[in-house]
């Protein structure tokens, strides 16, 4: 059966949301892979005030993938940078710490936990796709303590994940992104990118690359890994005279802060299973064509995954797992119509009264 399926596997995950500030629609679909390696995370409540959103594109194999869904947000809560307000610094250590945990007999614990089989050419362990919800994924009290045992010098995962990642508090939109996964900002009905690919072919990243003694073939770091930067990955950090951030591939994520305002619609944060089928824009002007119309904000992404689903694996675009959220921005005046209704309500009542007084 190679790397796809005979017939693509169209079977949607779907998930809607809100509170009083935003809601979130996401979808993810297994496509023509022969196995699904993305998951996500999707947590309004992280706190009081923040949301947190993040998606996370899985190669050779799912577990680093699911690791990060499942850990990476509440590694942004327990850091000191996050409790003085900081969330470019929380985020950006949330990162590398992906990599500091996965290591050790724990890390070998924790990620058989998530997978399901072993696999035989990579030694990897796999299992179906995972993904938090509700409140339970929120605020974990473990200290991630070292473990004894056989596997105590595992030293990481040999597969790998990209990571991009939202944080939204009042008007502060946080991204951070390692791989080429993206995320896209549409203000004023315009599309923004607020992350940036990061493929091997760039100048910096193959500055990287060579100092740390890695080559680049037809696109492909060591000629295997076609994104520069990735969470795992544990063979292609391996130079013991650089730090984490200087590796051949380094989890290393790019921050973007950015001061939200009036003309911001909607987030968007998704796979390269989306960004090899439409462009930025196209998926902005796609959203805003259909964003009133949908039931919901999930089923405006299921319409993005069918869109870009190819009709067979002859092209190669439109053959990818393919996992999409989406999430809008609630504006003031949709924020306070409750409260003008009630209280237009209330003048209604006052006025009524006045006039039977009168009479």
């Amino acid at each position: 059966m190679g790397v796809y399926l005979s017939t693509p596997e169209t079977d949607k995950l779907s998930e809607n949301g809100e509170n009083d500030r935003l809601k979130f629609g996401l979808s993810s679909m297994q496509g023509w892979r022969a196995t699904m390696e993305d998951a996500h995370s999707a947590l309004l409540d992280l706190d009081s005030e923040t949301a947190f959103f993040g998606v996370f594109d899985g190669h050779g194999g799912r577990v680093v993938a699911k690791f990060c869904a499942k850990y990476l947000h509440g590694q942004v809560l327990k850091s000191e940078a996050y409790s003085t307000g900081d969330l470019g610094t929380a985020v950006h250590r949330a990162f590398f710490r992906m990599d500091e945990m996965m290591q050790g007999q724990r890390g070998w614990r924790e990620l058989s936990a998530l997978g399901d089989k072993i696999n035989k050419f990579s030694g990897m362990i796999e299992g179906l796709i995972w993904s938090p919800r509700g409140s339970d994924s929120n605020n974990q009290q473990d200290d991630w303590a070292s473990e004894e045992g056989p596997h105590s010098d595992f030293a990481g995962p040999t597969c790998g994940s990209t990571a991009c990642v939202a944080l939204i508090r009042n008007t502060q939109l946080v991204v951070a992104n390692a791989g080429d996964s993206r995320c896209v900002i549409s203000r004023g009905g315009k599309a923004y990118n607020l992350s940036r690919d990061h493929k091997p072919e760039l100048a910096a990243e193959r500055e990287r690359i060579m100092k740390a003694g890695g080559f680049i073939h037809m696109g492909r770091v060591n000629g295997s890994l076609n994104l520069s930067r990735a969470i795992g990955d544990v063979e292609l950090k391996q130079n013991k005279f650089l730090p984490p951030e200087k590796q051949i591939v380094t989890a290393n994520p790019d921050i973007n802060v950015v001061e939200l305002c009036d003309d911001d619609d909607f987030v968007v944060v998704a796979c390269d299973g989306i960004w090899d089928c439409m462009s930025s824009q196209q998926l902005v002007d796609f959203i805003h064509e259909r964003i009133n119309t949908e039931s919901s904000l999930s089923a405006v992404c299921e319409r993005v995954l069918d869109r870009c689903l190819a009709p067979s694996t002859i092209a190669g675009d439109g053959c990818d797992n393919m996992t999409m959220i989406l999430v809008q921005f609630k504006k003031p005046v949709d924020r306070n119509k409750k409260a003008e209704a009630a209280g237009q309500s209330a003048s209604n009542v006052d006025e009524a009264k006045s006039r039977v007084a009168e009479e």
